[in-house]
């Protein structure tokens, strides 16, 4: 009789993926499950470590932390692999009850002479309230290579502490334009100080690079609404760029702030980006 061989990889495998596909499974038989997956998550292929990492990043965050850290380290990996780890840490750190040694082994990362490995512990050590990244980020602004100063940027913002946004408004008006870009993409998330941001937004619309001002207008969109943001939309209706003035429409139209009468002006406009605007406002005028 012929001895049919047992696979153990395969089984381990086909369990995990029993576990992906069932995650109320994972939480009834966690003590298990959990230790199974993190066998699993060296094997496989990428598509299934990817699912892997995503399960034990929802319902294991303590248990998935140290192995992130080996996956982002490992030259070995897929530059793929090791950048979806580093972000998956930036969302679990602010979980763990104890991330001092990860945030230890982090920063000593970014000392590492390897331009690759310094971005993904930038991008690692993100994560909301994690004050003692705010030092050694900082310095991470000031660095020679562009693509570590822009991370460094998003990392910070990630942090959601009020004195950093502060300094990146300061830094704004001496770095150089593409951190002044990233820093303007990333000051909506500050939700919790708007009214500053609003007013730095403002600042650039009115004075700032010309050909950030469309990226500015649209980041504002990103902000709740408020009364104020009516006259910075009105002001805007007839700049010299049609992309603005049928964005301010669109946006005043959507506050309910611009009557039928008005609206037909502006299908006048000899831009089609502003037509289009005032065509969207006039029809829904007419449903209200």
């Amino acid at each position: 009789m012929p001895v049919v061989p047992f696979d153990a990889q395969d089984r381990l495998l086909a369990q995990a993926r029993m576990y992906i596909d069932n995650p109320g499974l994972l939480l009834a038989e966690r003590s298990r499950a959990v230790p199974l997956l993190l066998r699993a998550l060296p094997q496989g292929d990428l598509e299934l470590r990817r699912e892997i990492l995503l399960l034990l990043g929802t319902f294991a965050k303590e248990e998935i932390s140290w192995p992130l850290y080996a996956i982002m380290t490992d030259p070995r990996e897929p530059d793929e692999f090791r950048d979806q780890a580093a972000i998956y840490m930036s969302v679990i750190g602010a979980f763990l009850d104890d991330p001092q040694p990860l945030i230890r082994r982090l920063v000593a990362d970014l000392d590492n002479g390897d331009p690759e490995m310094k971005v993904r512990a930038v991008i690692a050590l993100g994560w909301e309230g994690n004050l003692q990244a705010v030092l050694p980020l900082i310095e991470c602004l000031y660095d020679s290579d562009q693509e570590i100063q822009e991370v460094a940027v998003t990392a910070l913002c990630n942090l959601r502490e009020g004195r950093v946004m502060r300094l990146l408004a300061d830094r704004m008006t001496h770095c150089s334009p593409d951190q002044k870009r990233a820093i303007l993409f990333n000051l909506w998330r500050f939700r919790d100080r708007q009214d500053e941001v609003v007013a730095l937004y403002q600042r650039e619309l009115e004075n700032g690079d010309p050909a950030l001002r469309l990226d500015v207008l649209m980041l504002l969109g990103q902000l709740d609404e408020q009364p104020a943001h009516e006259a910075l939309y009105r002001s805007l209706l007839h700049d010299v760029d049609p992309r603005i003035r049928g964005l301010a429409l669109e946006r005043l139209g959507a506050m309910g702030a611009v009557a039928q009468e008005e609206a037909l002006i502006f299908v006048r406009d000899p831009a089609m980006d502003v037509k289009r605007a005032a065509m969207k406002v006039l029809q829904d005028c007419r449903r209200r």
